[in-house]
């Protein structure tokens, strides 16, 4: 179970990564953000609420952190989860290239913050403790 989420895990920091350059692609190119952009924003929020799945599950089934700080990664997911749609809400669903260059910094900023999970020991070596 923990190779699965790290798996998710990774490919949810490489997809953040991926929809921060496309937004700034679409800043540089003076487009306005399209639906295909905002599928790929609800697809990023539905993997990042798969891995806190199962990373619930992994703590049902007695696994913890390798630093034992549980509560951290519950709190860092709550946000990678909710950080996408919070900002689609207060932008009012503009598709502007402003919304582009917010949501261009907010990608980068979750991959920043999923990195810095990971260098934590918040994401890979959990351990069982029964």
């Amino acid at each position: 179970m923990p190779d699965i989420h790290g798996i998710l895990f990774n490919a949810h920091i490489m997809f953040a990564v991926v929809i921060g350059i496309w937004a700034a692609v679409m800043v540089a190119r003076g487009e306005a953000v399209d639906g295909g952009f905002w599928g790929s924003v609800a697809i990023y929020t539905v993997l990042v609420g798969v891995t806190t799945l199962v990373g619930v599950i992994m703590v049902i089934l007695d696994f913890r952190p390798a630093d034992g700080e549980l509560s951290s990664y519950f709190i860092y997911m709550a946000f990678l989860v909710a950080a996408m749609p919070g900002m689609f809400a207060i932008l009012r669903g503009r598709n502007d290239s402003v919304a582009a260059i917010v949501f261009s910094v907010l990608a980068f900023f979750n991959a920043g913050t999923a990195m810095s999970m990971a260098t934590r020991g918040l994401v890979y070596g959990w351990m069982e403790i029964s």
